[in-house]
């Protein structure tokens, strides 16, 4: 942990090096996660609800997502530039060092300009929280962050995932962005309205729905069993199957020759 917290200073004394560039980078995250907020936003400027679920319902949900997902784009980016690692040879110089190649991809890359989205999921958080018609306890709150944490492992184990599948492609397989970025965009609503196969897809094959859907269906009190609010624990597990693909396939990997 001292070591991965060296590295994460080594990146963010990078990234202030130029503080005008990493600002406009910040607001430009800002700006187009904000896009997606306003066209939730519009919606329900026609609508009262989507498939029964209102604004503030919603927005609890999409909260939680685009919070997991810009905390998992922040300190998981090493998975998402993988190609570009194993291309160039950087791969190489990593399994030479004392540590897991795993732990060295982790903290390859950090973009802390995953914080302008990070902030707009906090404001949207703050808005939904009061509004929505939920009775907070403190197991509810343990739940809202438990849809966090489940919601940031889903996104890890996904791009672990894709880096380990390169070592038999080399190149990237851009599908993995279907659930990666395209889960950050569909995660916007209760995976239910997209019906029932996609419901179950996001449950048995891809675990987002066990960090999105069910704890949201229990802080909304339509469901009372207290277990429904402790599924993000079936995403926060998720992560242990994603680390054991990565094991084997690196057992695959041949040298580029870079």
């Amino acid at each position: 942990m001292k070591l991965y917290l060296k590295m994460m200073a080594l990146h963010f004394s990078a990234a202030m090096s130029y503080k005008s560039s990493f600002l406009l980078m910040v607001l430009g995250q800002f700006l187009i996660s904000f896009a997606s907020f306003l066209a939730v936003h519009f919606i329900f400027m026609r609508f009262d609800d989507v498939s029964g679920f209102t604004y503030t319902d919603v927005l609890l949900c999409f909260s939680a997502v685009l919070m997991a997902y810009s905390i998992s784009e922040c300190f998981a980016s090493g998975f998402k530039y993988f190609p570009s690692t194993l291309s160039t040879g950087a791969f190489d110089r990593m399994l030479l060092r004392p540590a897991e190649p795993l732990f060295w991809v982790f903290a390859s890359k950090m973009e802390f300009s995953s914080v302008g989205r990070l902030f707009q999921a906090l404001l949207i958080m703050g808005y939904a929280v009061v509004g929505a018609a939920v009775e907070w306890s403190f197991f509810k709150v343990t739940v809202y962050v438990l849809m966090i944490l489940g919601g940031v492992c889903y996104f890890i184990g996904c791009y672990i995932v894709y880096a380990a599948l390169c070592f038999y492609t080399t190149e990237g397989l851009e599908f993995i962005n279907i659930f990666t970025d395209g889960g950050r965009e569909f995660g916007k609503y209760p995976i239910s309205i997209y019906g029932e196969g996609a419901l179950k897809f996001f449950t048995f094959i891809l675990p987002l729905a066990c960090s999105q859907y069910y704890p949201l269906m229990y802080l909304l009190g339509r469901v009372k069993s207290p277990l429904m609010g402790l599924t993000p624990l079936v995403t926060i597990c998720f992560l242990a199957p994603c680390v054991i693909f990565w094991q084997a396939s690196l057992k695959h990997y041949h040298s580029t020759g870079s």
